[in-house]
């Protein structure tokens, strides 16, 4: 909570009060619509129109229902997701969706081999060329795949939909060794990427979600725009919709940098 508050007065330091922020803010939310890419099993994003126009008394009024997976768009896992017991999103504490952050691009590698998985070796290269990961950061990996949202077939290596459509999919993700040791060694507080798992689209055993989850730590999936942030020195607030037991649901990411 210390440090919640601390982000709190920080923020309000930096765009003063009825001021906009010092720093330039990026938007790393895709926009829901029908054009949302959703895990191929999941149920797709559906807004329904209830009204929209002048209403007989004269004024205006619009209104909406909408239906979606928790895990679709750009989106937030909670840990429970992968982890009996764990925390759900409402239970995720604030402080571990608020922070410093870093971005590892690893898209020269990811775009040739659409099945890379980011290594031990590449956050120590990261960290040879822009210094050791702070502890409790958020860490973005960047793999170039953002380009292609929302091409289904681009982003995901597949535009079919179903059980069958599993095994289809190819797109970068985290080894389960570099997820273990940015815990173990980093202590992160959350991760996230431009694809729609941190898993590579070839995992079976989902195997980082599983090291990540274990430990209480959450992971944001299909960020948009990380082409615009700088390796580090930026802020991230990833704030999601607040499900009680949910595994995960809709997320509104900026970055302040």
């Amino acid at each position: 909570m210390k440090k919640l508050v601390v982000y709190f007065f920080l923020f309000i330091s930096a765009i003063g009060f009825g001021q906009q922020p010092k720093g330039e803010i990026v938007d790393l939310t895709h926009a829901f619509s029908q054009e949302s890419l959703y895990w191929v099993t999941a149920k797709p994003f559906k807004l329904e129109e209830v009204a929209r126009g002048e209403t007989e008394k004269g004024y205006y009024y619009s209104a909406n229902n909408f239906e979606t997976a928790e895990h679709g768009g750009t989106h937030i896992d909670a840990p429970i997701h992968f982890a009996a017991g764990a925390q759900s999103v409402d239970e995720v504490p604030l402080e571990n969706l608020i922070g410093d952050a870093v971005k590892i691009d690893i898209s020269e590698k990811a775009l040739k081999d659409p099945d890379y998985l980011i290594s031990i070796d590449d956050l120590k290269n990261w960290e040879a060329v822009n210094g050791e990961i702070a502890s409790g950061s958020i860490v973005l990996l960047q793999t170039g795949f953002g380009r292609y949202y929302p091409d289904a077939k681009k982003y995901l290596g597949t535009e079919n939909r179903g059980e069958a459509a599993v095994k289809e999919l190819h797109f970068p993700g985290f080894s389960a060794e570099a997820a273990e040791w940015l815990i173990q060694n980093r202590k992160i507080k959350a991760v996230g990427i431009d694809t729609a798992s941190i898993d590579f689209g070839q995992s079976t055993e989902f195997s980082a979600h599983v090291a990540l989850m274990t430990k209480n730590v959450p992971a944001f999936e299909n960020v948009a725009n990380l082409d615009q942030l700088p390796a580090r020195g930026f802020t991230v607030i990833a704030l999601p919709m607040k499900i009680k037991g949910g595994s995960g649901g809709p997320l509104r990411i900026i970055a302040i940098k």
